[in-house]
């Protein structure tokens, strides 16, 4: 990108800003005059002259729920339009020093959002600026699920079959979630947009949530825009950015310090997701360098080469100017015996094999085993080579695509079924007061109940994203309160009155 496109990308991020701050300003200058009003007449907010809340609080239109997400860049709630009862994740910047602004993270993600508009990316429903913390929040719109917690479902409920009756994702749901992928992707990638996060926690699934179109039902969308960015062709240099993409989801040309990257990136983190869809855990885990800079990540590099071998000038000829394979760090260049690559398929079934559950007695079962074509599209997504390797576009027009079962429009039931594959539960809840209604039928103090992190369990999530972990999902759920809650949440507390993790509990969703 020449110094010309970088003024006017610039101006473009300055304006969208400016727009949005001086909606703000002007509602907070209507809000501040309405408030004397009041005062004049006696009629403040409690009635001795209080400041009342302004328009540029975000809670002034949303109704709080449980906190649902947490990370460097901010937090994310849930919440619901107090004008029309719909449901929203709403992202918080945390504050930067004074005299900083708003962080360019923020920016981005704002402008980006705003310009895009397709069913399989996340829709950025309103920003809004508290002048007085000052901070800055985003609306969107609210989708269930995740396929973070759709896999870790699916592994840490495999021996029940009653709520999993088929042990391991069915075939029809990893067709539909890649193909509602894909083609958010390859929306983003014709308008010159890449991601550079992907990973299944940032990869969500709207519910059947029935104030939600019929036509958004199991509707994936493509989430956290933080790290995105526009690019340009011929490709300017991205390494100024710092490292990019969380560890296991990382292509082998950033792990070899590559400084021009392309959309590649995308697809080859969607690669590694298609690959997680089918065995419950990411294919190439490997342990995170923890030191500054653009160091080699040789431990994930070997788990990729174990499974795909050791790549080669003569199918990958731009590896020569990789800065990692030049200089030959850790002896990258030098082949190891087990770097001889077990091969896709044996890996991807060997590992899906392990994943099963007891009852298929050592066997895949049939409606999730993966024909020849699924791994020959992933192995084309998974190529070494970014120039060589399957586009966005390329990959949607793949033959597995148009076999049964055919992608259709909602993940979680085939066209014409009166019922869900599987009947994948809400997201855990967690609570630190008791809501109001529950507050009144045990006898204490009424209050809006306020977020608390919840931490998962089973498998180690991945690494935090480059740059440290963004807010996770934009998914949750908002408490209501009952007295059969408020009983259930009184027999979780401990002796000193923390309140443990609720999951699934009648009446507060």
């Amino acid at each position: 990108m020449n110094s010309f496109a970088q003024q006017q990308q610039q101006q473009l991020l300055r304006g969208h800003y400016d727009a949005i701050r001086s909606q703000q300003q002007s509602q907070q200058l209507q809000a501040q005059q309405t408030q004397q009003a009041q005062q004049q007449t006696g009629g403040g907010a409690n009635g001795t002259g209080s400041t009342i809340a302004t328009s540029s609080s975000v809670w002034d239109k949303f109704e709080k729920g449980d906190k649902i997400g947490e990370g460097t860049y901010g937090l994310v709630y849930h919440a619901r339009s107090k004008e029309t009862g719909g449901r929203y994740a709403i992202k918080q910047f945390k504050g930067g020093r004074e005299g900083d602004g708003v962080s360019p993270t923020a920016i981005r993600e704002i402008m980006l959002l705003r310009e895009m508009g397709h069913p399989n990316i996340v829709k950025l429903e309103s920003a809004h600026i508290n002048h007085s913390e000052p901070s800055l929040w985003l609306a969107f719109e609210y989708a269930e699920y995740d396929l973070y917690e759709m896999i870790k479902f699916h592994r840490d409920n495999k021996e029940n079959r009653r709520d999993n009756p088929f042990g391991l994702m069915p075939q029809y749901i990893v067709k539909t979630v890649m193909w509602h992928l894909l083609n958010g992707l390859s929306y983003m990638h014709q308008h010159w947009v890449v991601h550079r996060d992907l990973k299944p926690s940032n990869v969500l699934v709207m519910g059947e949530d029935p104030a939600v179109s019929p036509a958004q039902h199991g509707c994936v969308k493509i989430a956290d825009f933080g790290l995105a960015r526009i690019f340009q062709a011929p490709a300017r240099p991205l390494s100024d950015n710092g490292v990019v993409v969380t560890i296991w989801y990382r292509a082998p040309e950033l792990l070899l310090g590559a400084r021009h990257y392309t959309r590649a990136v995308d697809v080859w983190a969607a690669g590694c997701i298609f690959a997680e869809l089918l065995t419950l855990k990411p294919l190439f885990q490997g342990q995170e360098r923890k030191t500054p800079g653009n160091v080699l990540q040789a431990d994930q590099l070997d788990k990729i080469f174990r499974v795909l071998g050791h790549p080669g000038i003569k199918s990958w000829p731009e590896l020569e100017v990789l800065p990692h394979w030049v200089d030959n760090t850790d002896n990258v260049r030098v082949r190891r015996p087990e770097w001889g690559g077990t091969g896709l398929h044996s890996a991807v079934l060997e590992a899906m094999r392990a994943a099963a559950p007891s009852w298929a007695q050592g066997h895949v079962p049939q409606e999730c085993v993966p024909p020849r074509e699924a791994i020959d599209l992933m192995s084309r997504m998974l190529d070494y080579n970014p120039s060589t390797r399957a586009t966005a576009e390329e990959a949607l027009r793949h033959e597995w695509f148009r076999t049964d079962p055919k992608p259709g429009p909602n993940v979680f039931r085939m066209p014409g079924a009166a019922a869900p594959l599987v009947r994948y539960p809400r997201r855990p809840m967690t609570l630190d007061r008791i809501p109001p209604a529950a507050a009144a039928a045990a006898g204490g103090p009424g209050g809006q109940t306020h977020p608390q992190s919840h931490q998962d369990a089973g498998l180690p999530g991945p690494p935090g994203p480059p740059g440290g972990p963004g807010a996770r999902g934009l998914g949750g759920g908002l408490s209501r309160g009952s007295s059969q809650a408020a009983a259930m949440l009184a027999a979780q507390q401990g002796p000193q009155g923390k309140r443990r993790r609720m999951e699934n509990v009648p009446g507060f969703r």
